[in-house]
């Protein structure tokens, strides 16, 4: 990797025996894939299926009722550090806290940030903590190893499922119909917007902020 020593390269990485109990005791969880995910988790050993779609923030996600309602970022360390250091993550981050229910697994131990030999570890390390003070809604796991940062995405998603469900199923009960599982009443997500956009042929970054004329001509398309 980049951005570590070869004695970390070379660390040995025992392998875990993960329970193999239905997550959150939902059968066949339907986990949604980003389509740009390079060399994306299987959850073969999971109790879960997988589609392949475009999401507007996240590699991993959860949907109800077509609506993206909790993600996970995967990060390997080096992209971590990388992403950090070209801004890509901060914009990343912001996307994901738009949910409500959204998490970034890095699948590495905390402990090989400071042993980073290509930048200082310091500067990753304040700069984790900037993020996650700056985004508290967004928790950044470190999961050791491949192997566990799936199985933290498996059981983390089947979670914010239910809950999910859990709060539309308050909204039906309290005759709120247009109450939606994001985290603001007070107006749309920057994912929704950005899918708004692109079905009224504008054009939008697949992740990061938006143009203030995106927002405009959304605003302008929905006075009420």
């Amino acid at each position: 990797m980049f951005w570590q020593s070869p004695r970390t390269r070379k660390q040995a990485r025992p392998n875990v025996t993960t329970p193999k109990a239905r997550a959150a005791g939902i059968p066949g969880l339907e986990i949604v894939i980003d389509t740009r995910e390079q060399y994306a988790y299987r959850f073969s050993a999971q109790q879960a299926t997988t589609i392949k779609k475009a999401l507007p923030c996240g590699d991993y996600g959860i949907e109800i009722a077509g609506q993206l309602v909790a993600a996970v970022e995967r990060k390997s360390l080096a992209d971590l550090v990388s992403s950090m250091i070209n801004g890509k993550f901060r914009y990343a981050l912001g996307d994901l806290a738009t949910l409500g229910r959204a998490a970034v697994v890095v699948e590495d131990r905390y402990s090989s940030v400071f042993k980073l030999d290509r930048v200082r570890p310091a500067v990753i390390a304040d700069g984790l903590a900037e993020l996650a003070v700056r985004w508290p809604a967004v928790p950044i796991v470190f999961a050791e190893t491949r192997q566990l940062a799936e199985e933290w995405t498996y059981r983390y998603l089947a979670a914010a499922a239910v809950w999910a469900a859990d709060d539309l199923a308050l909204a039906a009960l309290l005759g709120d119909e247009t109450k939606t599982v994001g985290p603001n009443d007070s107006g749309p997500s920057t994912a929704e917007v950005r899918s708004w956009a692109r079905s009224a042929g504008l054009e939008v970054p697949d992740r990061g902020r938006l143009r203030p004329a995106i927002w405009q001509a959304w605003r302008e398309a929905h006075p009420s």
